[in-house]
C-alpha cells in the first residue's frame, strides 16, 4: 500500500497548505516527525479487504485516500492538544511543535 500511503501524504500537505507561513511551517514540522501511519494504514487495508480501492473509478474519487487522511488529522490533533495543554516540550525525542514555534 505504498502508494497508497503517499497519496493519503499528498491529501495531508494539500489540506494543510495555507497562506499563512506560520501555518504551513507547523504543518510541515509535525507531518515531518514522521510515525507509521498505523492508523491510515489500517483504514486502507479494510478498504481492500472490502473491495474499495480496486477500481479505476475509486482511484479517481480517491474516498479511502481522504477518509486515511482524516483519521491521521483526528490522531495528530490529540498529541499537538496535548503538549499544548500541559506545556510539553519534547516529544519522540523532538521538541514538540508548541516548544519549537510558541
Amino acid at each position: 500500500i505504498t502508494s497508497d500511503l503517499a497519496e493519503v501524504d499528498r491529501v495531508i500537505r494539500l489540506r494543510l497548505d495555507s497562506p499563512v507561513v506560520l501555518i504551513s511551517t507547523i504543518a510541515d514540522y509535525i507531518i515531518g516527525a514522521g510515525g507509521k501511519r498505523l492508523r491510515p494504514v489500517l483504514l486502507l487495508l479494510f478498504a481492500r479487504a472490502l473491495g474499495y480501492g480496486h477500481s479505476e473509478a475509486h482511484q479517481r474519487r480517491g474516498h479511502h485516500w481522504l477518509l486515511a487522511a482524516v483519521v491521521e488529522f483526528i490522531h495528530t490533533a490529540t498529541p499537538l492538544h496535548d503538549d499544548v495543554g500541559d506545556e510539553s516540550t519534547l516529544r519522540r525525542g523532538r521538541p514538540t511543535a508548541n516548544a519549537e514555534f510558541g
